[in-house]
């Protein structure tokens, strides 16, 4: 495809990031429109509707959640022959769920903190939570985004609070070792790197609140050496080719005190709200969000 003029934004859905994928969406719609495009925002509601995208020659997604992040659209907008932007259904497969993208990074020898899936929070055996024999852990949904129902363990008050505060306890879970240190995130657009932004925040850690509400999260340049700037963008696109992700992703990364890296997580739809990291990481490079869009659509045609 040499050439696109219609664009359609795919936003919304129903997952509990669907604020943030409407504030996404809105902002992507504004930046296609400043730069010419003919563009139409779509709040998602199934994959039945997805035909109506035919007489646009593009798609951009900035529906978050499983459904613009599982890979079932992709596969969809894939038999219908739609273009869009990102990776290919199994790369999204693969990102989505934690515990399998974990496994292919340990498999693919790049770092990430150690694990153990489980089929559910109620499915942890109590002997497993208990104040002597538990360590500092992140209990984390197998799929879900934006930190949604993530909870810092570090005594079986606060496990069984997890249970009683989570969104939906019934469905498998990760309990992952906990990293003290530094959390960066790197954009990777058309395979390269884009300047590694350090996430600041006064929570305990970059949860939701910190992600999208509070102002006192702060996204800045990484303060890192070049030998390490050379190692952790090495290693985010060493993620980012083992997971076969196309086009765009982010991809976070801790630091531990020693000055060992691990890779957290791979976000194939990452969010582009006024409080995200990727057009954060755009501008330090003095790019517009604007100029950010036209990079992502570049890199996916």
């Amino acid at each position: 495809m040499d050439k696109i003029d219609k664009v359609a934004v795919i936003c919304g859905g129903s997952s509990p990031e669907r604020d943030i994928s409407l504030q996404s969406g809105e902002g992507v719609f504004k930046a296609l429109i400043d730069l010419g495009y003919d563009a139409c925002l779509i709040d998602f509601n199934d994959l039945n509707s997805i035909d109506e995208l035919n007489s646009y020659d593009f798609t951009f997604i900035a529906l978050h959640g499983f459904e613009g992040e599982g890979g079932d659209l992709q596969k969809k907008l894939d038999e219908v022959g739609i273009s869009y932007t990102g990776s290919g259904p199994h790369a999204c497969k693969n990102t989505w769920d934690k515990s399998l993208c974990k496994k292919i990074l340990s498999d693919n020898n790049v770092n990430t903190p150690n694990w153990k899936i489980y089929n559910s929070l109620l499915s942890i055996e109590r002997n497993l939570i208990t104040d002597k024999n538990l360590s500092t852990s992140f209990l984390k949904p197998c799929s879900d985004g934006s930190s949604v129902d993530i909870y810092k363990i570090k005594s079986s008050d606060d496990f069984h609070d997890a249970i009683k505060n989570s969104t939906y306890p019934d469905r498998p879970f990760i309990l992952e070792e906990c990293i003290d240190g530094k959390e960066f995130t790197v954009t990777v657009i058309n395979e390269k790197c884009y300047p590694v932004i350090e996430i600041l925040t006064e929570n305990e850690f970059y949860d939701y609140d910190a992600k999208y509400i509070s102002d006192t999260t702060k996204l800045v340049k990484a303060d890192l050496s070049s030998e390490e700037i050379v190692s952790i963008q090495k290693m985010a696109l060493d993620a980012y080719k083992a997971l076969d992700c196309k086009g765009w992703a982010r991809v976070d990364i801790l630091q531990d005190d020693f000055g060992v890296f691990y890779v957290l997580e791979i976000n194939t739809v990452p969010g582009m709200t006024s409080h995200s990291c990727v057009p954060k990481s755009g501008s330090f490079l003095g790019m517009e969000y604007k100029e950010v869009v036209q990079k992502i659509i570049d890199a996916s045609l």
